[in-house]
């Protein structure tokens, strides 16, 4: 499949099979992670990878939806904030750094035949908690990671694309 055909395909996953992900596919879609870009390649950022039970479910009581605790993986993408570059003005790239790394994982993960949802509302303390993180490691997104469920669909929103000269300006 091209990119942009991936790209239209993928959407956020919020019913999961319970079939284990392999870990070579799982170490594919951490590669992805990996070679992302980030400012001046200073790479500030660590993927916590979640795939015992009771530690999911201890990872769920920072996001209390059914489907999340339904994941047989949820990766957790972490910021280290003191290894990332700063803009002139002092602007911190960590969290724009892990937005592209999970940009990445997300579009290997959907290659795989795997569905994720990108999920940022959650409880950042009891993360840091059940994640036991060490001091300078912030948890910015939780990705629930595996199989979709037979039948499950995008949610309506996923079709609600603004139009691009709606979101793009040139300058010529």
């Amino acid at each position: 499949m091209n990119v942009l055909d991936l790209m239209r395909a993928r959407h956020s996953v919020r019913a999961f099979d319970s079939r284990p992900v392999p870990r070579d596919t799982l170490t594919r879609v951490l590669e992805a992670a990996r070679l992302a870009p980030t400012a001046c390649n200073n790479q500030p950022w660590r993927i916590v990878v979640v795939t015992a039970e009771a530690e999911r479910r201890a990872l769920a009581s920072c996001y209390p939806a059914a489907w999340f605790r339904d994941a047989p993986v949820v990766l957790a993408a972490c910021a280290v904030p003191s290894e990332a570059w700063r803009r002139r003005d002092g602007k911190n790239h960590a969290d724009i750094d892990v937005a592209i790394v999970v940009d990445h994982l997300i579009l290997a993960a959907a290659e795989a035949g795997l569905g994720t949802c990108w999920v940022c509302a959650f409880d950042a303390a009891r993360a840091r908690a059940a994640l036991s993180l060490p001091d300078g490691e912030e948890p910015v997104a939780l990705i629930p990671l595996g199989y979709p469920a037979p039948g499950e669909t995008p949610a309506p929103l996923h079709d609600q694309r603004k139009p691009l000269d709606a979101l793009v300006r040139w300058h010529t």
